[in-house]
């Protein structure tokens, strides 16, 4: 194709190319797509960094028995915070 390169480098050009051509038609793809497709807004469903809590029964190491006064002592600290 070009005299004055090797092989090598005409096949890493073409390959190179090919590359540039396929990020080109993907990203006027997704352009396209976002012109003129606005998905409907979803519910809120918490923040996806802070998983689901689970259950207590989802493993026995997971909870504790505790005994009338720890939970009147936590009762109280309870009332202590501010409404919102």
């Amino acid at each position: 194709m070009f005299p004055s390169i090797s092989l090598a480098q005409e096949i890493g050009l073409a390959v190179l190319f090919v590359a540039a051509l396929v990020w080109v038609v993907g990203l006027g793809h997704m352009l396209w797509d976002s012109r003129f497709h606005h998905p409907e807004p979803a519910a809120y469903e918490g923040l996806p960094m802070i998983p689901g809590q689970r259950t207590a029964a989802a493993h026995p190491m997971e909870s504790v028995e505790l005994t009338e006064a720890e939970q009147q002592a936590f009762a109280g600290l309870i009332r202590t915070f501010p409404p919102r």
